[in-house]
């Protein structure tokens, strides 16, 4: 299904409402499924190990913010969930929305590993216009062609260790985060968001069949609101879903100023 396709014809099935609403957790997910929700590691396709979720240790003030973050995205307005809570540092607050977007992209990508093989997606794309190589700058200096499930296991294994790095993503009460982490905040979620592009473009017939789609609906809503609170992912990466974010933005705005948004979100694409 192509994602002109699924704007037309899909539209219908987003969710806009509040996470509470739309979804039951993605932890209800694997349990509406039969799954275990892949908390601990898991053997990733034959690749290296698949990480866990990340935990932010209590008693800090990133889990003070987290437990903020999770209280205002039950309100239904995600717009405003996103935004800088007051008096607030900016890089705790989006060091734990980094964090948070990881664990959903983490179990989100898993509900269909089982279809994105190599044989399947041997290259890393959101649609036939954009590819992706990978590099980071480090162990692969010179960027390599891979098949979409290695890409996402070295850019999930490269995400895990920024995690892990207490000079990166410091958890200790006053230890300073680095003079250029919404630089590598930044790196982060340009790359996550190609996991959402790509599930989107590659294997959004899955997800839909699955009854996931209220789920990576309403995780991009959120991830693509937050990415344009604070500036942090360039429009021209966005560029293979824009046509899915303008219609969910739309959708917003007529809904916000009251007008009937149903028939336009459901509408066909403009000729092009």
């Amino acid at each position: 299904l192509s994602l002109s396709l699924f704007v037309q014809e899909q539209q219908a099935r987003i969710v806009l409402g509040s996470r509470a609403e739309a979804q039951p957790g993605l932890k209800g997910l694997f349990e509406q499924r039969g799954k275990k929700s892949p908390t601990m590691s898991f053997l990733f396709k034959g690749y290296k190990t698949f990480k866990p979720n990340k935990n932010i240790p209590e008693g800090t003030n990133q889990y003070e913010l987290k437990k903020y973050a999770e209280a205002t995205l039950g309100s239904g307005n995600l717009q405003q969930a996103v935004r800088l809570p007051e008096g607030e540092d900016i890089n705790e607050w989006v060091a734990v929305n980094v964090v948070d977007f990881f664990n959903q992209i983490n179990m989100l990508y898993y509900t269909i590993t089982e279809f994105c093989t190599p044989q399947e997606c041997p290259v890393m794309s959101a649609g036939p216009k954009y590819e992706y190589k990978w590099a980071d700058g480090m162990a692969v200096k010179k960027p390599i062609k891979c098949s979409a499930p290695e890409y996402i296991d070295y850019l999930m294994t490269w995400v895990q260790s920024q995690l892990d790095d207490e000079t990166t993503f410091p958890s200790k009460l006053g230890v300073p985060f680095p003079k250029n982490f919404l630089n590598i905040a930044k790196t982060i979620l340009k790359r996550l968001f190609r996991v959402y592009a790509h599930m989107y473009h590659a294997h959004f017939n899955r997800v839909v069949n699955l009854g996931e789609e209220a789920h990576l609906n309403t995780s991009f809503k959120h991830f693509i609101y937050f990415v344009q609170e604070f500036d942090l992912v360039k429009k021209e990466e966005l560029a293979p879903m824009q046509e899915l974010i303008d219609r969910l933005m739309k959708k917003d705005a007529d809904g916000a100023s009251g007008a009937p948004a149903a028939a336009a979100a459901a509408a066909p694409p403009a000729e092009k």
